[in-house]
């Protein structure tokens, strides 16, 4: 594919297709071929490359997408370009991909643990051009390296939001986004980088598209699978994620309102009696499930328990630095 597209026509749209990587050489050996293979698949009329975001500080993943790139076909070869982003934090990373993708129509994300299903890329394009929005998102399942165990499972912790085609989101995460550059860059927007070790970054900068008057959909065909590793289906893991998720709710609540509102002292007691609910009903839950000897009352509970908690500490301040290098 080059500048005029799979069938030598002049491409109306350029895309960029980002996998943002840290020191996971498997995975993304085994992505890039697929992304290549994608945007052979994408819409005609549609020009695309795969950029790699490497923000190890050391480089590694270089030698990575050299190997992978000296086994393509020589006409894919020149789809993809690896760049450098030594700054840590995974907002670095997108932040870098929104500057290489400069000039470009339509950035499109992914990260190097995933595998895009059939269609992926044309689905994603689809709904954007029918809706002509300022960004699409798609499913996401989960694939194990090892059987989470049953209290996981009772809990539903890996269970992801599945809407209709086309159906009008308000907020999604980065690792399966369709952004129109054109409407992100008349925002001026860009990625936290404060939130950069605390997680949420993708969820201020969606809901920012959605202040700035852009609308989101949602690709139900552009499924993407999240292939999750063994230190990851632990109860530790998947509790402290709850309190995360409800953690950079409130703490991205806050970054939309002026320091100084008026309203940010409402929305410190909304987040918090809404906290405070969650937590009382997820208690209530476990003790029921204590009481009935229900495994999946208990798991739920404390998710819900979690997220309340979260929700509390976020809104008075607290940061929980979820991707925290050691």
């Amino acid at each position: 594919m080059n500048a005029h597209g799979m069938t030598g026509q002049p491409a109306s749209r350029t895309l960029v297709v980002a996998v943002l990587t840290f020191r996971r050489p498997l995975d993304l050996a085994g992505i890039l071929p697929m992304l290549v293979a994608q945007l052979h698949d994408a819409r005609e009329g549609v020009a695309g490359t795969v950029l790699v975001i490497d923000n190890d500080p050391a480089g590694s993943a270089q030698n990575t997408v050299e190997v992978a790139v000296g086994r393509m076909p020589g006409d894919d070869r020149a789809l993809v370009r690896y760049v450098h982003e030594p700054t840590p934090g995974i907002a670095a990373a997108r932040n870098r991909a929104l500057e290489e993708a400069r000039g470009a129509n339509l950035l499109v994300f992914i990260d190097d643990d995933e595998r895009p299903t059939e269609h992926w890329l044309r689905s994603l394009l689809d709904v954007q051009e029918r809706t002509g929005a300022a960004a699409v998102a798609g499913p996401v399942v989960s694939d194990y390296e090892v059987e989470p165990g049953p209290w996981v499972v009772a809990g539903r912790y890996f269970e992801r939001r599945r809407l209709a085609d086309g159906t009008p989101i308000t907020v999604a995460a980065t690792n399966n986004l369709l952004l129109d550059l054109a409407f992100t860059d008349s925002l001026g927007l860009r990625f936290d980088t404060t939130l950069g070790v605390i997680g949420g970054e993708d969820t201020l900068f969606t809901r920012q598209i959605v202040a700035g008057g852009g609308r989101m959909f949602w690709a139900a065909g552009a499924g993407v699978v999240d292939v999750v590793p063994r230190n990851r289906v632990t109860k530790k893991w998947v509790v402290l994620r709850a309190f995360s998720s409800g953690n950079s709710w409130s703490v991205t609540t806050l970054m939309l309102l002026q320091r100084r509102s008026p309203k940010r002292l409402a929305a410190q007691v909304e987040l918090t009696l809404r906290g405070a609910l969650r937590a009382a009903a997820g208690t209530g839950q476990i003790v029921a499930g204590i009481l009935l000897g229900s495994l999946a009352h208990r798991a739920r509970g404390t998710r819900t328990l979690a997220r309340g908690a979260g929700m509390i500490g976020g809104a008075w301040g607290y940061s929980y630095e979820e991707y925290r290098r050691a």
